[in-house]
């Protein structure tokens, strides 16, 4: 790796946020935070709020073990013990074909929407991570990296320009810091659903980490703590504002209109094209269109890369002894069969389960808000371990706010347990 400037450093280093970014900025804000405006107003914007600034820390460790070892997650897993990699393994097989079938799925139904195709949904599934493989086989880690900034700008600019527009239609008065109206006209179990991928699930601070390796390679300069600190931070401020301009959208247009989002994901997709474009108006349609869905592929690209990557680390580690040499962040032959049997998967499941979105969603951001606690445990204890040079470490303000993410996570956690059983 070269020695540059600040500067230089930087913009060489820039990109594995944007990819966070991009990863988080799909599911969770085009259904989640469009559904928290229209069902609730402003109403769960303090839940919002909350699970941005407690799950803030988790997120960030990933680029900063990744900066200050040279070495991802993974390996500070393994550093804690073998046990800890096969949480995070079990975890992630666990949760990724339910992850990756919700992304793919508002993706198709987006697609077939956008070019009046009547082609059967698990067909378009199947090209869509087939193009997803393509790229990545093609361009490696660069040609993510470039794609997803050009999509990333659009999407910021057509999203934020909506909830601008928008917002004399909005009605302020519902905006709280805690909605007193939980388990009347907002379920419980959407606030956790919401939280649950708001701004994303905790596993993706190891995609960060990989990523934060991957361009250091690419690059040929080595990240600096600091530089990757404010990558992550440029994306993580984006993702916020973006979470607040959907909501601003659901609660500028649909609530209180007497109208909801229907579950079907052929409907919901119509509906959330609609939203917009009543914003912008119909002249805006076609670009709107664009946007949301470059923003919907960009998450898919993200996630077919993301899980075969975390899982390929994973495997990896586990067939390893000792802590003196590490994986290669070069996606291998785990890597590539992850990517074929996730992709095989997603697509037999669209091929039995089609239609109910809202559901699939829910489940997927339940399951991820359940597990969060155990990956950020597992993400603060590598990022404090001796491995990680002591002015690397997070001060004890950000430990005593992992400490209260992981107390009100596991809390929210228990008592839904709790009203399941």
């Amino acid at each position: 790796m070269t020695s540059t400037a600040p500067r230089t450093r930087f913009w060489s280093s820039f990109g594995p946020g944007l990819l966070w970014a991009a990863a988080a900025i799909g599911v969770s804000h085009l259904v989640q935070s469009t559904r928290a405006g229209a069902t609730g107003g402003f109403a769960l914007c303090g839940v919002i709020l909350l699970a941005l600034i407690l799950k803030y820390p988790f997120f960030e460790y990933g680029p900063r073990y990744a900066a200050a070892t040279g070495t991802s997650l993974v390996e500070g897993y393994r550093r804690l013990g073998r046990w800890a990699v096969w949480v995070y393994l079990l975890i992630t097989v666990s949760t990724c074909l339910f992850v990756q079938t919700a992304v793919v799925m508002l993706t198709a139904f987006l697609i077939q929407f956008a070019f009046g195709l009547d082609w059967p949904l698990p067909w378009i599934a199947a090209v869509l991570i087939a193009l997803c493989g393509t790229v990545l086989w093609l361009g490696r880690f660069k040609g993510l990296d470039v794609v997803v900034k050009v999509i990333m700008a659009l999407l910021a600019i057509s999203t934020l320009a909506a909830a601008l527009i928008s917002l004399p239609r909005a009605d302020f008065s519902t905006l709280a810091l805690w909605p007193d109206s939980i388990g009347e006209t907002i379920p419980f179990a959407f606030v956790l659903a919401l939280a649950g991928w708001m701004p994303s699930a905790i596993d993706i601070s190891v995609w960060s980490s990989l990523w934060t390796l991957a361009k250091d390679e690419s690059s040929g300069v080595r990240s600096s703590v600091h530089t990757a600190q404010l990558d992550f931070q440029i994306g993580y401020v984006g993702t916020a504002a973006l979470a607040f301009g959907f909501v601003t959208l659901g609660a500028g247009v649909m609530f209180g209109s007497g109208e909801s989002f229907s579950a079907a994901g052929g409907a919901f997709s119509t509906q959330l094209i609609d939203l917009y474009s009543q914003t912008l108006g119909a002249w805006m349609r076609p670009i709107v269109l664009v946007a949301v869905l470059t923003t919907m592929v960009s998450t898919t690209l993200t996630v077919v890369d993301g899980f075969p990557r975390g899982i390929e680390r994973a495997v990896a580690n586990l067939r390893m002894n000792g802590d003196h040499t590490n994986p290669a962040p070069t996606a291998g032959r785990a890597y590539w069969t992850s990517v074929t049997v996730l992709a095989v998967a997603t697509v037999l499941v669209l091929v039995f389960f089609i239609g109910n979105l809202t559901t699939m969603v829910d489940f997927a951001t339940i399951v991820s808000f359940l597990t969060a606690p155990a990956l950020g445990y597992l993400n603060l204890r590598a990022v404090t371990a001796e491995e990680v040079p002591e002015k690397y470490r997070p001060g004890r303000g950000m430990v005593a706010l992992s400490w209260l993410g992981l107390a009100v996570l596991t809390g929210f956690g228990v008592v839904y347990l709790g009203m399941l059983f």
